[in-house]
């Protein structure tokens, strides 16, 4: 029996739609198949292929939203230097407060013993040259009768134990009396002048030290902190360790002057100390011409 027209065209029409449908695999045939359901229902307009039911809209337009919401609650705060240290634990916070304070000394130290090293150095330099151009002990003494300057002391110094020692003095007695006052002078001079710079090496030794105590304290703290809320999300992480860390940056921000520094004034320091023994040794030069002098005129009258 031949089929008619109408059953052939039925045939070749459900051959055409199953095509499609047979070719999809049967997880996509599942993912489609309620949307042609939802179509072939009379309670509603169709709704496209491939988007969601709208009964499902909602909750997943309220995902981002809810995610949204989330990540602004948990937005790091600050993270300029000012807004991590008021941010910070207490214990950092005066970890941070005694470097910056150690920072602070160390420039006022530096700034102070310059200006007293230039202008000592510089009487001294001046008492030095008054020294060199005496003559004899009666003319330095005169030149340096006015003057505060450790050569003016030294040389008053001299010229009391030379006047002191009569009118036949022992040459290696008066010099060795003279030399000890000298050491003296030259001793206390150094020791004023080195004052302070030891703030400086221990600033400079144990700042990095301080600065990594806040800094293993910052980071406790922020484990800590993660263990509570149990997330490893970098806005709730980095903030702490940024404020951690800030504590190192300023433990070596107050060490490294204070190492600088303190080198510098060790030189500067010897320099001075360098002017001091050619001051005693001008001292002794003008000490040893005196007595010569004395000794001869002894010899002349004996």
């Amino acid at each position: 029996m031949t089929p008619s027209p109408f059953l052939r065209t039925l045939g070749l029409a459900i051959l055409m739609v199953a095509a499609p449908v047979l070719a999809i695999p049967a997880g996509a045939q599942q993912a489609v198949g309620e949307p042609v359901a939802q179509q072939a229902s009379p309670a509603g307009p169709a709704e496209p292929q491939g988007i969601a039911p709208s009964a499902t809209a909602p909750a997943a337009l309220a995902t981002p939203e809810s995610g949204a919401v989330e990540r602004d609650a948990t937005l790091p705060h600050d993270l300029s230097p000012r807004g991590m240290f008021l941010a910070a634990d207490p214990v950092v916070k005066a970890v941070m407060i005694g470097l910056a304070f150690a920072s602070v000394v160390t420039w006022t130290v530096f700034v102070a013993k310059l200006i007293e090293l230039w202008t000592a150095g510089r009487r001294l330099t001046g008492g030095i040259l008054r020294l060199e151009r005496a003559a004899d002990l009666p003319g330095a003494l005169a030149a340096c009768a006015l003057r505060r300057d450790p050569a003016a002391r030294m040389m008053r110094m001299a010229a009391a134990e030379y006047d002191r020692a009569g009118p036949r003095p022992l040459a290696d007695g008066v010099k060795e009396r003279v030399a000890s006052h000298l050491d003296q002078i030259q001793a206390v001079e150094a020791r004023r002048m080195t004052r302070g710079t030891g703030v400086l090496a221990t600033i400079g030794s144990t700042a990095p030290f301080v600065g990594l105590f806040g800094t293993v304290w910052g980071i406790m703290n922020s484990f800590i902190g993660i263990s509570q809320a149990q997330t490893t999300n970098l806005a709730v992480v980095a903030p702490g360790i940024a404020e951690a860390l800030l504590a190192t940056a300023l433990g070596l921000v107050a060490a490294i002057p204070a190492v600088v520094v303190y080198n510098l004034l060790v030189r500067v320091i010897a320099g001075y100390r360098l002017h001091l023994a050619n001051a005693a040794a001008a001292t002794r030069r003008l000490v040893s011409l005196a007595l010569d002098s004395r000794s001869g005129s002894a010899q002349t009258e004996g």
